[in-house]
């Protein structure tokens, strides 16, 4: 986890990530840092901490490498980038007075921050299972650094890009996609008869249709090529078909 601070933190912050830090008032914000050539270097939530501050929840083996891209975009910017000691505890139900609601899906629950905090592994398991029914991709499975372009994953569904904030990095790309392109490839829900290894190979009619990813009670996670999706794909030994959108 990071903390940007100081009085330029949000306006900092705002010229490079992909959702505009004004919402910040109202809660947590989802976000993604971008390559300039539009593609996926982290995700994360940015949380309020204070007038001057926000802490960056991101996955802890990107942490380093985002810190060191962020100094590299400081120039004399009046912020600070650092580590944050702090652990995280996800929940269900009720957000408690100091968490902060998902802002991908109100079923994914909350998350609030302290020292020492844990969740029980029930609790992990049950939001989970609920990820891949939202078709919500995580770091490291789906989201591919320099390799996933965030609309073909839904990140426009789950609240994580403002097209009317303005410029970021790898904006361009990413309005181009948006408003003059029709995706051919993304992520898509599917039912699986059998649990396979994450990257299984999906076939239709012998040709590659795509690869299965995350996978939680008979439901996974497909990025696809659509105009090879069929009746009778298969992943390994399992049966895989695209499911309706959540």
């Amino acid at each position: 986890m990071l903390r940007i601070s100081g009085p330029e933190a949000r306006d900092f912050l705002q010229g490079l990530i992909t959702n505009d830090t004004k919402r910040l008032d109202a809660g947590a914000v989802y976000s993604a840092l971008l390559t300039p050539q539009g593609k996926y270097m982290s995700d994360f939530f940015l949380i309020p901490d204070g007038p001057d501050a926000v802490l960056m929840d991101l996955p802890g083996g990107q942490a380093a490498a985002v810190a060191q891209k962020l100094a590299m975009y400081k120039l004399r910017a009046k912020v600070a980038i650092e580590p944050a000691e702090l652990s995280v505890e996800r929940g269900l139900g009720p957000v408690p007075a100091d968490g902060f609601a998902d802002p991908r899906h109100p079923d994914l629950g909350w998350r609030r921050y302290g020292t020492d905090l844990a969740e029980s592994p029930e609790v992990a398991q049950e939001i989970e299972a609920r990820r891949v029914k939202l078709a919500v991709p995580e770091a490291g499975v789906e989201l591919i650094p320099d390799d996933t372009y965030i609309l073909e994953v839904g990140f426009d569904r789950l609240n994580g890009v403002d097209f009317r904030k303005g410029c970021f990095v790898g904006q361009e790309i990413v309005a181009r996609m948006k408003h003059k392109l029709e995706l051919r490839k993304g992520l898509k829900r599917v039912s699986v008869s059998e649990p396979v290894p994450v990257g299984t190979e999906i076939l239709s009619g012998g040709v590659t249709a795509g690869t299965l990813y995350s996978q939680a009670e008979g439901t996974g996670l497909a990025f696809l090529r659509f105009d090879r999706v069929g009746d009778a794909m298969t992943a390994g030994a399992a049966s895989v078909a695209v499911l309706e959108e959540a």
